[in-house]
């Protein structure tokens, strides 16, 4: 199977990396062309053009930043694609994103598949993705392969379009809200003069514990901020996730305090650092 991958930030080189090592024959492309240089001596081919990554294409693996870049990136592509092509759509780009995107597909009749994953730079890298899909189960059964090499487990949202990105935004939001509890906590115990460290200590093998919880917890006691999950693509997504509810009857009230923390964070300088940096608009530790 000939997979292009259109997007080599860190998940798509990551994925890119997986369907290589599971023996599937990888064109890559990016914006920033040097990005998709790297992967060459992976055994990637590189693009010098979109269209010319996806011409041989039996699937198409889009993971760009947002929808803007996503469309794009498609307005330039779609006619470069083979009639029975597969364009698997694996971005964030919220419920009406991945509708706009298949619309824009169909005028284009390229079949379209909602495929957002769940995990950061280490799953990717490791094949152990979560991919969360929506679309017609005919075409499902033929990017098996891709979703075999990418994840440890597909979670079928429906035949749908956009099921599978409502999906990936409520996961996000726990990601966001874990996150941002944990900051707190944290800083809340230096604050009251308490060890920081005894708060994960605390809930360590507890029924209140995940590791999410420990790994970021951590990373915020060391200062470490090498981003795996970047803070602004996190603050991104939160924005998708307060359109997505606005038609609805939902309450916004968590979602809004929490995409305002990490709008502080932001606005501080630390956008492409981790998501665990969210701990400066509570306060730092040490």
């Amino acid at each position: 199977m000939r997979v292009a991958v259109v997007g080599t930030g860190m998940m798509g080189t990551g994925m890119a990396h997986s369907l290589l090592r599971n023996g599937l024959d990888v064109t890559v492309w990016n914006r920033h062309p040097d990005k998709a240089r790297l992967l060459a001596d992976d055994g990637a081919k590189v693009a010098e053009s979109v269209e010319d990554a996806v011409r041989d294409a039996d699937v198409v693996l889009t993971m760009l930043f947002d929808e803007a870049a996503t469309s794009d990136s498609a307005a330039t592509f779609l006619d470069a694609m083979k009639a029975d092509a597969i364009w698997m759509q694996s971005a964030t780009v919220g419920p009406q994103g991945a509708r706009r995107l298949a619309a824009l597909a169909a005028q284009h009749s390229v079949s379209f598949l909602d495929a957002p994953v769940v995990g950061t730079r280490q799953p990717a890298e490791g094949g152990t993705l979560v991919v969360l899909v929506a679309g017609e189960p005919q075409i499902l059964d033929r990017v098996n392969l891709v979703l075999d090499a990418i994840g440890s487990k597909t979670v079928m949202a429906g035949a749908t379009v956009g099921d599978a990105s409502s999906l990936k935004l409520a996961c996000n939001a726990w990601v966001a809200m874990i996150t941002a509890g944990t900051a707190q906590s944290l800083v809340m115990c230096e604050a009251l003069g308490v060890d920081p460290k005894l708060f994960l200590e605390a809930l360590d093998g507890g029924p209140s514990n995940a590791p999410y919880i420990q790994l970021k917890g951590k990373l915020m006691l060391a200062g470490d901020r090498s981003p795996s999950f970047a803070l602004g693509g996190l603050l991104k997504d939160l924005n998708l996730m307060l359109d997505a509810v606005a038609p609805t009857e939902t309450s916004k009230g968590v979602l809004t305090a929490v995409r305002d923390v990490f709008h502080e964070a932001s606005a501080s300088g630390h956008d492409g650092e981790d998501v665990s940096a969210v701990v400066t608009a509570f306060g730092e530790l040490g």
